[in-house]
């Protein structure tokens, strides 16, 4: 019976990684030129945005879909999407575009949760929820808007999705909460059967 072959580190899901890494400090270049509210240099800080979040898309289906799956991507992938909307949230609120308190409660869920999803993970993994997936959407979209230069007419459609944004930031961070919970209560369990009944002298 043969081996499986080892997945080969480079390759497109990976490379769609590393764009969306490399992408980061050119977006915040392209968002602080012209004191941070030139329309031209906002319009294209949005361009390379919707690029990165785009290959955030694209990246994780194409691995399990050509079993591409690798560690490098498992670690990095997460990194990425936390790297793109963390700074573009930072960036937001220091040109006084958004409200800081929206920014630090973001960070907040979401550098909490992945630290949460390192400590337990000797006992599971926390898959993602439709819930995580609905929540970086509604972030990525709402972000998009505030990066773009529109009339002010729209305000109130910026702050409506970054409301639910907000929302789902907190909700879902609840839930991963729960279910690691349950994650750390499972893997006690199954290591308490694994050990089995202990002898007494």
């Amino acid at each position: 019976m043969s081996t499986p072959q080892p997945v080969p580190l480079v390759n497109l899901p990976n490379a769609l990684t590393v764009l969306r890494l490399v992408l980061v400090p050119v977006f915040l270049l392209a968002l602080f030129a012209g004191g941070g509210h030139d329309t031209t240099w906002r319009w294209v800080a949005f361009l390379i945005f919707a690029l990165a979040a785009i290959t955030d898309r694209f990246d994780g289906h194409i691995a399990r879909k050509r079993g591409q799956v690798t560690d490098f991507g498992r670690i990095a992938d997460p990194i990425a999407d936390k790297a793109l909307t963390g700074s573009a949230l930072v960036a937001l609120s220091m040109v006084s575009d958004l409200a800081w308190w929206v920014t630090v409660v973001v960070l907040i869920r979401e550098i909490g949760i992945t630290l949460l999803r390192f400590a337990v993970i000797r006992y599971g993994v926390i898959s993602a929820s439709p819930g995580g997936k609905a929540k970086t959407l509604a972030q990525v979209f709402a972000i998009g808007l505030y990066i773009m230069p529109l009339p002010d007419v729209f305000d109130w459609l910026r702050w409506l999705t970054m409301g639910i944004a907000v929302a789902l930031t907190v909700i879902t961070g609840i839930d991963y909460l729960i279910r690691a919970a349950g994650v750390v209560a499972r893997g006690r369990i199954a290591a308490a059967v694994r050990r089995g009944p202990t002898s007494r002298s």
